[in-house]
Parts: C-alpha cells; structure tokens; sequence
C-alpha cells in the first residue's frame, strides 16, 4: 500500500467493437450526398442586405463614406 502503485492484473477479456454490415448502395449515396453538401457553392449569390440599424451605426461611424476616386481603392473598381 502506501505510495507503491497498486499490481495491474492482467485479464484475459478481448473486447471487440462490431460493426453491422452496411448497404453498399446507401454507403456511395451517403458518400455521393456528403460530398454535394460539402462542395456547394451557389451558382447567383444574392446581395444580402443589413438590418436598418446596422446600416445606421455605420454611416454615424463614417464607414459607408467611400471616395471612389480613391487611388488606393481604384484597383476594385476596375
């Protein structure tokens, strides 16, 4: 006892983590559908349009204030 460890007891327990058989054609749908949601990428984005609020506090902060005969911004406007 003390501060010895205590003797692991080797068991003779194997255990096993079973899988059930799958379909293979729902495994290539669930594969095919995955992969669909993963690299979805919208053909027409839409402009999303702020909420009035948001729209307000960023022109009282000067930030909707854009010169666009600013050299700095005239490579975006190309």
């Amino acid at each position: 006892m003390g501060n010895q460890p205590a003797k692991q007891q080797e068991r003779g327990e194997i255990l096993l983590k079973v899988v059930p058989p799958l379909d293979r054609a729902y495994v290539r749908w669930l594969a095919r559908d995955v992969e669909r949601i993963h690299g979805f990428t919208p053909r027409n984005p839409r402009a999303v349009q702020p909420p009035e609020h948001y729209v307000e506090y960023m022109r009282f902060s000067g930030w909707l204030d854009v010169n666009l005969d600013d050299p700095d911004l005239a490579h975006l406007f190309k």
